[in-house]
């Protein structure tokens, strides 16, 4: 039997008519509207055209039930956030591109709700925060409890429909692009279902080609996908000739509604924001299994939480677990969940009395269309966002509500790209690519097929069976005529090749790939990406090592995820080491150090308590001995940041060449000891106040340079951190309001320049409450205020804004200030003026 190669172009007929745009957008989930949106709101004159697959709010966003994730509690921090995005993508995340999806997504997130998004908020109006798989704190956003992606569906389209110059094509399949001469993108053929001048097959001409398709769940038999979640995007790419990366790490829904054996097709989610209320998982016995599994238990990042489910299903020989959350009661299901607990009923499960039944299905493919970090792709003029892109944001596995983030971030992005850039392509040619297509009824053949051999579990044996299997549906007996149907079937083929051609030469388990036959992460060999085009001779793949962008340090990967673990940038804290470092060390280096000890002795030495406290910085200290001896210095940390150390406790045993050691123990102690310090007061102002609602909380009182690391002591000591920088929102004072001429101009002049900006102000009389008050400040700073009228102001504003005081304080007066109701104790002696914790550097032994 002949196997056809992979068609490099699909059969269809001669377009019959041509339309014209500057930029063509395919696809209408919170992606692409949000690129159409944003290039029409920056380039007025600029002629926008949207192609969507079926109506306009028929993508996978609709379906998005837990959230959007973002940092918009003080509480909270970037860092923290691409902490966790680093931990849940195994290593294969770009720093870069997470550092700007944890940047840049809180001013997005504020602009989607500028344009009319509404997500649910507490009776005080603060947004409503939860937390999901992987996170470690409350930072994702809902709406109507659980139907976020509708929202956000409802809120783009009326958007885009008001500006009146965002044409839409619905009920159009794209087909593939168009390329000039040069190879750049100058447009795309599609096929539109509909009357008049546009039906059938047709082209649309266009400076720049933004690819929004979503994902590709429809390769598989059982997905939380839509129907047309086909891989179009990503297929179209391959066939233009662009790098596809990291199709193996295709996400597995935990829990997903089962509907029983042999149940196919798109499937009900039950969101991981359950669990995050609340809910826990149990097998058949009735026993919570993933308490052994994760310290997070249900909360572990997806892939975790979907091996366990299988393992266990395995062991039981079970179809499927059971997802417990009797104890939510009825109202709160009807109100935080009424979009599952529908489903649940319509399906005959009553989740208020029984447990869920759930198995993992296809979700969400981190791999894609690789993309720089304003959209491109390796073919000039085509962009790609959304699930279809590969931005380097998701790495081997996603972190939870990352995805409509991402899709805001960086479709913005590329909306900016477009209007800084003048792409000019020539006319179409005809490049001599093969065309072809595939049999219709191969459809449900190789999505069994992938189900079977290529999705949770994965090995060797079953994905060489799965590949001939795909092998054989290339070949038809009968003359296949262009359809929709034979359009998907080849697009689906296509998409499951490459997949299973990356699946099996990755021979480790990372992220959401789990080999049976490689059950370990090998960093040593797969450390690296999978980039994989279509020419010639068929699927090309390449093996691209890792690079996060980051410059070289003597950190080692170990220590720089214990620090993203910590809610800090690694190269931050390598950059304020080195700078620490150079202060001591001139071109002669320790000349005492050089002069008494002998080169080659080595040493070992204790950090040890010289008084109590708390202690913080013990990863930036160990980043100071690594990179002091390029990496010879080796650190055994015997607490952890935030602990309570007692004096004579040993922090931190380090050994290794006696000559780097005592060249690095003032820096390390320098840092150190005043990390602790102020982790240490933070924790007797926190003692001071417990049992009161307030929260301790920081300035921008800090040293120039270590601010992250000021702010990060703080947490260690269990306080919280206001603003980071002067861009966190907006904080209006007495010379703003002189500035503006008016507190109502300052505020209006905020309002217009950063819509959605959460807006602060700072006041030092009671009789300025209530006109900002009026204004809508949602926070007000009470500037030295006595206690008497704190109590007065807490009782005038009656939850209507958060309420901080300020000034005079003192650690003798904080219970009373804080029983008076305010939210915050602002102290800026927290980071200016704590004394350093005693603690040494003492020498053991040569």
């Amino acid at each position: 039997m002949s196997h056809p190669p992979i068609p490099r172009r699909l059969t269809a007929p001669a377009p019959g008519w041509t339309a014209r745009a500057d930029v063509v957008v395919v696809g209408s989930g919170v992606a692409g509207l949000t690129v159409a949106l944003r290039h029409a709101e920056l380039v007025p004159d600029a002629k926008v055209l949207v192609v969507t697959k079926d109506v306009l709010s028929a993508g996978s966003t609709r379906w998005a039930q837990g959230g959007i994730a973002a940092v918009l509690d003080p509480a909270d921090s970037p860092e923290e956030h691409l902490g966790d995005t680093l931990v849940a993508g195994a290593g294969l995340c770009d720093l870069p591109a997470v550092r700007t999806l944890v940047t840049e997504g809180p001013p997005a997130l504020r602009r989607l709700m500028a344009h009319g998004a509404r997500f649910d908020r507490d009776p005080a109006g603060d947004l409503q925060l939860t937390r999901e798989g992987g996170h470690h704190r409350n930072r994702i956003v809902h709406a109507g409890g659980d139907a976020t992606g509708a929202e956000v569906q409802r809120a783009l389209i009326e958007a885009v429909r008001a500006t009146g110059r965002i044409e839409i094509i619905e009920h159009a399949l794209v087909l593939d692009l168009l390329k000039d001469a040069a190879g750049a993108a100058c447009g795309i053929t599609l096929h539109v279902m509909g009357e008049g001048a546009r039906d059938g097959v047709g082209a649309v001409r266009a400076d720049a080609v933004v690819l929004a398709t979503g994902g590709m769940g429809q390769v598989y038999a059982a997905t939380t996908n839509p129907l047309v979640s086909t891989g179009d995007g990503v297929a179209l790419a391959l066939r233009a000739g662009a790098v596809v990366r990291d199709l193996e790490f295709v996400q597995f829904h935990p829990t997903v509604l089962w509907l029983g054996p042999g149940a196919t097709g798109q499937q009900p989610l039950v969101s991981e924001a359950v669990r995050g209320e609340g809910a826990v998982l149990l097998d058949d016995a009735g026993e919570r299994f993933m308490r052994g599994v994760h310290e997070l238990a249900e909360l572990a990042p997806r892939d975790v939480v979907a091996k366990a489910i299988m393992r266990r299903m395995l062991e039981t020989g079970a179809e499927h677990v059971h997802l417990d959350a009797r104890h939510f009661g009825e109202e709160m299901w009807r109100t935080r969940f009424p979009t599952i607990y529908a489903v649940c009923r319509e399906h005959g499960i009553d989740p208020v009395h029984e447990p869920i039944p759930v198995a993992p299905a296809a979700h969400y493919a981190s791999g894609g269309v690789l993309t720089d970090p304003r959209g491109r792709t390796s073919v000039p003029g085509l962009y790609a966002c959304g699930e279809v892109a590969c931005t380097g944001v998701h790495g081997a596995n996603r972190l939870a509500s990352n995805s409509l983030l991402e899709g805001l971030v960086f479709a913005e992005r590329i909306a900016a790209d477009l209007a800084a850039t003048r792409w000019t392509p020539g006319e179409p040619v005809d490049d001599g690519r093969p065309s072809g297509l595939v049999d219709p009824r191969a459809r449900a053949r190789v999505q069994g097929r992938m189900s079977a051999g290529a999705s949770v579990l994965r090995g060797a044996e079953s994905l060489s069976e799965v590949a001939r299997g795909l092998l054989d549906a290339r070949w038809t007996p009968v003359a296949v005529e262009p359809c929709m149907e034979a359009w998907e079937a080849t697009n689906l083929l296509t998409v499951a090749t490459a997949l299973v051609a990356a699946a099996g030469a990755r021979q480790e388990t990372r992220g959401s790939h789990w080999r049976e036959d490689f059950p370990e992460r090998d960093d040593a060999r797969w450390l690296g990406h999978l980039d994989l085009t279509l020419g010639e001779e068929g699927l090309t793949m390449t093996y691209r090592r890792h690079d996060d962008g980051r410059a070289a340090s003597a950190l080692g990967e170990n220590l720089e995820a214990d620090l993203a673990l910590a809610g800090l940038d690694p190269e931050a804290v390598a950059a304020v080491v080195a700078a620490a470092l150079a202060e001591d060390l001139a071109e002669e280096g320790d000349v005492t150090t050089i002069a008494t000890v002998p080169a080659g002795r080595t040493a070992v030495a204790d950090v040890v308590a010289r008084a109590d406290g708390v202690v913080a910085g013990l990863p930036v200290a160990e980043a100071v001995f690594a990179a002091a001896s390029s990496g010879r210095l080796s650190a055994e940390r015997h607490v952890k940041d935030g602990e309570r150390v007692a004096r004579g406790d040993v922090l931190m045993t380090v050994t290794g060449p006696a000559r780097d050691l005592l060249t690095a123990e003032r820096t390390a102690l320098n840092l150190l000891t005043h990390l602790s310090g102020i982790a240490t007061l933070t924790h007797r102002w926190v003692r001071a106040v417990n049992g009161a609602k307030a929260r301790v909380r920081d300035t921008r009182k800090t040293i120039a340079g270590l601010r992250a690391l000021e702010k990060y002591a703080v947490r260690c000591g269990g306080g919280t951190n206001h603003r980071m920088s002067l861009s966190d929102a907006a904080l209006i004072k007495d010379n703003h309001v002189v500035a503006a001429g008016g507190v109502a101009e300052a505020f209006r002049a905020v309002r217009q320049a950063y819509p959605g900006l959460p807006i602060e102000v700072e006041i030092d009389r009671i009789d300025q409450l209530e006109p900002v008050l009026a204004e809508g400040a949602e926070e007000i700073l009470l500037d030295n205020f006595t206690v008497e009228d704190l109590a007065l102001a807490v009782r005038l504003v009656d939850g209507r804004a958060r309420l901080e005081a300020s000034g005079g304080l003192t650690l003798e007066s904080a219970r009373e200030v804080a029983e008076t109701g305010v939210d915050y104790l602002a102290v800026g002696a927290l980071t200016h003026s704590a004394p350093a914790l005693d603690l040494a550097l003492d020498l053991r032994g040569a």
